[in-house]
């Protein structure tokens, strides 16, 4: 087990200072990802009834990614400090009835199986089509209702209290932590090749992770050429927190655990958590 405490190393706290978030705090990058794996694996599982897809699978991969390589990615900056979050939690993006994007948080993320976050998100999706909103919706549809310049005046005083001073709002179910550790949303679903992601101002996520499109292509296995499923990935990093190093490490352990997808049915060792 990596045992990580002190995040708030000399460039940590001058990068939390010297940048604002999400103006200028950005790092992009994009990597292909073969997978031929994962989407046998989701056929299996559709087989037993367990309704997953390659969102929900990513959304597990990066959790456990977090868990055992990349603990920088599950913190935040709260008053000019790093501060580490207590679980893994995502928020996963999902297309709602007559084209209206809406979320889903997914709590500890790292230590879902397949058939549990399907069965979680499946639910959470069937609950919005009832015109069940959850706390994010809510307050989403409270803002939209004011007139400006009232609204802007509002968010502004939400951000201030909750982003930057750390603060929660009894009552409307928002705080510094509400959007979890980091968003997935998959736009190659609606047309999209690739794209990166915005860090949301009214969160504290560290970074979105953006599916794109599948495509054929060539590739190189044991020397020779074969035909594979092949996705781009995306992710939009806040420097504040982390360096393009942790999104490495994170497309790495990504790739590893594409290739053998059937880890994901079984928990995590709790001694494998690097935080």
């Amino acid at each position: 087990m990596v045992n990580r405490t002190d995040y708030n190393s000399n460039w940590r706290k001058v990068a939390s200072t010297i940048y604002k978030k999400p103006i200028d705090s950005k790092i992009f990058g994009m990597v292909e990802l073969d997978v031929t794996e994962l989407e046998r694996y989701i056929a299996e599982k559709r087989k037993q009834g367990i309704k997953t897809t390659l969102t929900y699978l990513i959304t597990q991969i990066i959790g456990r990614a977090i868990r055992q390589e990349v603990p920088e990615l599950n913190t935040y900056v709260r008053r000019g400090k790093i501060i580490q979050r207590e679980t893994v939690d995502a928020t996963v993006s999902v297309l709602l009835p007559g084209g209206q994007m809406g979320s889903v948080k997914v709590e500890n993320a790292d230590q879902l199986t397949t058939e549990e976050i399907a069965s979680f998100i499946g639910k959470k999706i069937a609950e919005s089509r009832k015109g069940n909103e959850n706390d994010t919706m809510q307050a989403k549809s409270m803002l939209a209702k004011l007139p400006w310049p009232f609204r802007n005046w509002l968010f502004k005083i939400y951000q201030t209290i909750t982003i930057h001073w750390g603060i929660s709002i009894p009552g409307i179910g928002l705080d510094s932590t509400s959007f979890g550790s980091y968003v997935v949303s998959n736009i190659g679903t609606v047309g999209l090749d690739t794209g990166y992601g915005s860090l949301l101002p009214s969160s504290n996520i560290s970074f979105v992770f953006i599916l794109g499109s599948i495509n054929k292509k060539p590739v190189v296995i044991d020397d020779k050429i074969e035909i594979r499923r092949v996705m781009w990935l995306s992710a939009t990093l806040d420097h504040r927190v982390v360096d393009g190093s942790h999104g490495g490490s994170l497309f790495r352990v990504i790739k590893q655990i594409a290739k053998k997808p059937e880890i994901l049915d079984e928990k995590p060792d709790p001694s494998s958590a690097a935080f």
